[in-house]
């Protein structure tokens, strides 16, 4: 005799079904925007060598790709509440798709500030894709899954930031690019040939880039995701201290976790941005730029087997204290790095990426968790934070320089620990 299904069980697993396919295609843009945001860590050793570039001075990649998150975050926030999740993604793709375009007339030119425009209007793109997203995802289904959905969702944006050091050093990154020493010592039309030549390699790569990314916009904008207004149009009011809270601005656990997020991410991305010139250094590892590259792959693979794993792992531990425990292990990771060398040095700093995996998940879910009307003005402060990688790799760059780059490192070691004190106390409310 077959058992009968009631309308609202059958409509239950409908939606069920719809919300999983949505978080397929929502998925792609995570790796799509992990891929091409860590291709400036080969960009930097690249651009270095060509511009003939300081520390300081080469960190101006990161500097402009994130500060464009800090200046445009809360804005795009405002535009997501105004026309939804799915055409601020379709907007977020279109403008990428421009950034990366840009790439070809700045090479054209041999201009480092015109890259630098372009990476501005890429990480513009970036910020609306991540400012809709991110939110979308934590709402796609029962709020007890949000953190899970979200580790989910961020590990294949890990294997974007896994595959892309392996890939851009192969496409970007020569084995016969010359150091500093020889690139100074070569006459001015020489000097030139030679420029011209090493910035031409990022333009088929980023032309490919833009077509992916203008293909994937024209079949987001066919399909139809789920409509999600309850969040901001039905949603609760927040409240903080027992009082209705109306600004994202007041509310104590969202402005700490910023902190959170500025610190982490710029401590996650300064590590990565440095490990090809780092592991070039003859006490470390002395390997070639793209050799180095190879090993890149591997910082940011940590990252993707734990947000797997942290899938996982946040089902049955607090999200607060696992986030906690392992901030602990990457800041001693670090610690350890400082004070060794060789493969020791090298491998205890690939091995943070690995405790990297949940931080940005966790520290997002639990910043945003009770905002109710005001999800999407948080979720822009909480990406206007992302100025951390601006900041932070900038301030190690500059460290670098007076100390050296195997004692910078003691930058991200520090910002770990705030993050320790986050997942204990500062995420309670």
């Amino acid at each position: 005799m077959p058992v009968s299904t009631s309308p609202s069980t059958a409509a239950a697993s409908a939606a069920a079904k719809t919300y999983r396919s949505a978080l397929a295609l929502v998925t792609t843009l995570f790796f799509m925007w992990g891929f091409l945001t860590v291709l400036n860590d080969i960009l930097v050793p690249h651009f270095k060598a060509v511009f003939d570039l300081n520390y300081t001075r080469v960190m101006l990649i990161q500097f402009t790709f994130f500060s464009a998150y800090f200046a445009l975050s809360v804005p795009v926030g405002k535009i997501v509440g105004r026309i939804g999740y799915q055409s601020s993604m379709v907007l977020g793709l279109g403008v990428m798709g421009t950034g990366a375009l840009m790439f070809l007339p700045a090479a054209g030119a041999l201009s480092y500030p015109l890259f630098l425009a372009a990476l501005f209007v890429l990480a513009a793109g970036m910020t609306v894709l991540q400012v809709s997203c991110n939110p979308y995802v934590t709402v796609l289904g029962p709020p007890e899954g949000a953190s899970s959905r979200l580790n989910l969702a961020q590990a294949f944006n890990s294997l974007g930031t896994a595959i892309a050091p392996w890939l851009g050093g192969l496409l970007i990154l020569s084995n016969s690019a010359k150091t500093g020493d020889e690139i100074r010592a070569m006459t001015p039309g020489a000097l030139a040939a030679y420029r011209l030549g090493e910035a031409a390699s990022v333009k088929t790569p980023y032309l490919i880039f833009a077509g992916i990314l203008f293909a994937l916009g024209v079949v987001l904008w066919r399909v139809k995701l789920p409509v999600i207004t309850s969040i901001e149009q039905h949603g609760e009011d927040a409240v903080e201290n027992g009082r209705v809270v109306r600004s994202a601005w007041r509310v104590r656990h969202l402005m700490l976790g910023a902190l959170g997020i500025f610190l982490y991410c710029g401590a996650e991305v300064s590590i990565g941005s440095f490990l090809v010139n780092f592991f070039s250094q003859p006490e470390i590892g002395g390997l070639t730029e793209q050799a180095g590259a190879r090993y890149v792959s591997y910082y940011w693979s940590g990252a993707m087997v734990g947000r797997f794993a942290g899938a996982w792992l946040t089902r049955r531990i607090p999200a607060g204290r696992l986030l906690a425990l392992f901030a602990l292990i990457a800041s001693a990771l670090v610690w350890v790095c400082i004070f060794s060398t060789g493969a020791f040095a090298m491998w205890s700093i690939i091995l943070v990426g690995l405790f990297n995996s949940i931080m940005f998940p966790n520290i997002f879910a639990l910043a945003i968790e009770g905002l109710g009307r005001l999800t999407s003005q948080g979720a822009g402060i909480l990406f206007m934070a992302a100025l951390g990688p601006a900041v932070v790799p900038l301030a190690q760059g500059a460290l670098a320089d007076r100390i050296g780059i195997h004692h910078a490192f003691v930058i991200p070691a520090l910002c770990y620990l705030y993050v320790v004190y986050y997942g204990l106390r500062g995420c309670r409310h």
